[in-house]
Formats: C-alpha cells, sequence, structure tokens
C-alpha cells in the first residue's frame, strides 16, 4: 500500500528530482523511490517535514483528504460551516424569536448537564 499517495504528484509538479526533494528531507533518493513506490512508509517525523515543504497536510500527503493547502490551527472561536450556517440563521430571526431558541437552548444544556 502507497500511504503517500501524492507525494509524486507534489514533487513532479515542482519539476525536482527524487535526488533533489531527498536532499531537501535530509533523507536518500532511495527513500524518495520507496516512498513513492509504495515499498517503504516514511516515519512520522519525515511526513511532517513533507508536509512542511511542500506547505501541505499530512493528510494531504496519505490521500485522506483532496484539500491541499496546509491546515490551520483554529481558536476555540472558529466556526466550521454548520455553525456559520447556524450563525446566519439565528441573525435572521426577530429578537422575540432568539429569546426562544436561547430558552430551548438553555433546557437542553441544563437537562444534559452541561
Amino acid at each position: 500500500m502507497n500511504i503517500v499517495k501524492n507525494l509524486k504528484k507534489l514533487r513532479t509538479e515542482r519539476n525536482l528530482s527524487q535526488q533533489q526533494l531527498a536532499d531537501m528531507l535530509h533523507t536518500t533518493q532511495q527513500n524518495i523511490y520507496k516512498y513513492e513506490n509504495g515499498i517503504s512508509e516514511p516515519n512520522l517525523e519525515t511526513l511532517k517535514n513533507m508536509a512542511d515543504h511542500f506547505q501541505t497536510s499530512i493528510d494531504y500527503l496519505v490521500g485522506y483528504t483532496s484539500i491541499r493547502h496546509k491546515i490551520e490551527p483554529v481558536s476555540e472561536y472558529d466556526l466550521n460551516s454548520d455553525e456559520q450556517t447556524l450563525i446566519q440563521k439565528y441573525r435572521k430571526l426577530l429578537p422575540r424569536i432568539r429569546r426562544i431558541v436561547h430558552i430551548i437552548i438553555d433546557e437542553y444544556l441544563v437537562s444534559s448537564g452541561r
């Protein structure tokens, strides 16, 4: 099984030889060949270095996601798309309906012990 599914794609898009990439990652050309052909798997530190070098995520390297950009850290108040949708809907509500929503949420939190 080839764990680094997108390594060759990223390398060739940047017109890098296996040796050039190996030099950048402080490994050997043979290791790059083995990673690209599923003969061996890189360790976690090597995966991190690859992701940093290509400014992507380990998830993209291993084919777990098609999102190529590096995943940025999020803070407690960053919203996912579902939360953003809820906020947009909430803002469209009349103030009296918003109060009802607050009461309902509070009741759910109390009944679940949170």
